[in-house]
């Protein structure tokens, strides 16, 4: 017996990639269905069986892309460092995320508020798995003998919706993310320090 699944997942993430490589290109706006095909070397029927639009494919998107943000950002840190120096690497790998796609960063600015609810829902989403890693990354042995607790829900949310807001502005203005890191670390050090 076969399966079709493998087949289908790599096609997904063909177009994916296409999508990614579009936006590059020529960003969000001015791609279409066909430029995402050409890139993925794939057709529009496949892209149909996957996507209903490109919006939809712009979020599938995304999500990944934050998924392995989050991936790549609780990798970077080494827990049994000193705290500042933890959220140091977890905010430097934020920053090189950023920065290794500036065309996506900048997509997630500009696009995905004209999206509407389905960019809602993949914010909300985002900002979840966002929270969640924060919380986990900062319960550790060296925080606590620090006096660091995780933080509370609200405290995570003006936290990452600050740095968010700093990089999107940032970069938004012609800027680099990289260009905020110092801001930006001391500013998480004193949210998440000893209270």
């Amino acid at each position: 017996m076969t399966t079709t699944a493998p087949v289908d997942s790599r096609f997904r993430q063909r177009l994916l990639d296409g999508l990614a490589a579009a936006i590059t290109q020529g960003g969000f706006r001015d791609t279409t269905v066909a430029d995402i095909v050409r890139q993925a070397r794939t057709s529009r029927r496949t892209f149909y069986e996957h996507f209903s639009s490109k919006e939809e494919c712009l979020v599938a998107l995304l999500a990944d892309a934050n998924r392995e943000m989050i991936r790549r950002i609780s990798d970077a840190v080494d827990p049994r460092g000193p705290w500042a120096g933890q959220v140091r690497q977890a905010i430097e790998a934020w920053i090189a995320c950023a920065e290794s796609e500036p065309a996506i960063t900048l997509s997630w600015i500009r696009d995905v508020p004209a999206l509407g609810a389905p960019a809602r829902e993949l914010q909300r989403d985002a900002m979840e798995g966002f929270i969640t890693m924060t919380q986990r990354l900062t319960d550790t042995a060296e925080l606590r003998a620090a006096g660091i607790s995780p933080p509370s829900r609200p405290l995570a949310i003006m936290l990452l919706g600050g740095l968010r807001e700093l990089i999107a502005t940032t970069v938004e203005d012609g800027g680099r993310a990289g260009d905020v890191t110092e801001i930006a670390v001391r500013a998480s050090i004193a949210l998440l320090g000893p209270g």
